[in-house]
């Protein structure tokens, strides 16, 4: 199987069958040869359906010596003085995006370039631009939790620059360019979706995940036959993602191995034991101590949260939001820094806060109860489509 999708290949047209055109060419186009200008105006004005107004054709001249080539807009060519026979060369026209992306190229390379370029943007360097790597990517997920179009296109923008920026700055180290990565990532997506661009058949989604996995495991050279350790992979979680996030799936990946307790009364003798064990290490002066033990719970709860078949992310991201919720509430009740309040008086604030918006939750529930069978029967209107 192929790794990479065929590059178009050049297509050579007489002039009869380039005026037979009924869709843009994906790849470049040869038409000639052309004897006269009637048939290339003809043909040119055929041409512009197909491709934009500045959009540039070359024209080759065979002379009796050597060929010459003239390079000239779609919409210049009726006021060209030409010399016939000839033929006319056309590119495939750059799509929409591919224009968007290539300014966006174009932009970071100007921000980058030592003449006139951004001071700021000169000094970065890969590593001082991870941080901003992952606050983009947190922003891009939260701009889609909030179900925001316009956010999440301006957030995948930001994104997308960081992308641009790395690969601008390691193409001037001469390390690898933008071309590179994306060339890399098709490549890859090829080769591990055989069912799409192969011959490889395939029944249910576990299948292409283990088609996937296996593949993965090809490409790093380890045998079927032979996994690597548990350790191994563990250790890569631990790198690469978020600390909830990497806890949780080393405690997945643990228990499919067996690493795990029969039932989830082994679960919650764990924390009860941690949580122990971490008071015991907060009455004594081992900071370093106390870290571990609090690391221990922390894990352990992650632990009873799988059992349950909790997200712990979106809970703790659930709290915090309550939190900012209601502390937005009380500053709106108040009239005086929160600092000039009693720590009873906050409390009172905090109970009320808690109270106005539980009643606002409950509210919204009966809303969408009330509104839910209007909603049912329009969806299902929208199914079925227009009565014939």
């Amino acid at each position: 199987m192929s790794t990479s999708l065929a590059q178009p290949s050049l297509q050579v047209f007489t002039a009869a069958d380039g005026l037979a055109l009924t869709a843009t060419p994906k790849g470049p186009v040869m038409i000639g040869p052309i004897a006269a200008s009637e048939m290339a105006r003809r043909l040119v004005k055929h041409l512009q359906q197909y491709f934009p107004a500045d959009h540039q054709i070359t024209l080759i001249h065979f002379g009796e010596t050597e060929a010459r080539d003239t390079a000239i807009a779609v919409t210049d060519f009726d006021q060209a003085d030409l010399a016939y026979p000839l033929s006319l060369y056309l590119n495939p026209p750059i799509s929409p995006p591919l224009n968007a992306l290539q300014e966006l190229i174009d932009v970071v390379a100007q921000l980058r370039s030592p003449q006139g370029g951004c001071p700021w943007d000169l000094a970065q360097t890969p590593l001082s631009l991870t941080p901003y790597v992952i606050e983009e990517a947190y922003e891009v997920v939260d701009a889609i939790r909030q179900g925001e179009p316009t956010a999440i296109a301006e957030e995948l923008g930001d994104l997308l620059l960081q992308v641009v920026l790395q690969a601008q700055i390691a193409s001037e180290d001469g390390q690898f360019s933008l071309q590179e990565i994306a060339a890399g990532i098709s490549s890859k997506l090829i080769r591990r979706h055989p069912h799409v661009f192969g011959d490889l058949q395939v029944e249910s989604i576990d299948q292409v995940r283990a088609n996937w996995e296996q593949i993965k495991a090809q490409e790093r050279g380890e045998s079927p036959d032979q996994p690597p350790p548990l350790s191994q992979k563990l250790s890569r979680y631990l790198r690469t993602l978020p600390p909830i996030i990497s806890s949780l799936k080393i405690a997945e990946k643990a228990g499919d191995a067996g690493l795990d307790w029969p039932n989830i009364a082994g679960v919650w003798d764990k924390f009860y034991e941690e949580l122990a064990e971490f008071k015991v290490a907060l009455a004594e002066s081992d900071r370093n101590h106390q870290q571990s033990e609090l690391g221990d719970l922390l894990f352990s709860v992650i632990n009873l949260a799988r059992w349950c078949q909790l997200d712990p992310e979106l809970a703790l991201q659930g709290t915090c939001q309550r939190f900012i919720q209601r502390l937005e509430k009380i500053e709106a009740a108040i009239d005086q820094p929160l600092d000039r309040y009693s720590l009873e008086e906050l409390e009172a604030f905090w109970q009320q806060a808690k109270v106005q918006l539980k009643k606002a939750e409950i509210n919204l529930v009966h809303e969408d109860e009330t509104q839910a069978p209007e909603n049912v029967a329009q969806k299902d209107q929208e199914l079925e489509g227009p009565t014939q």
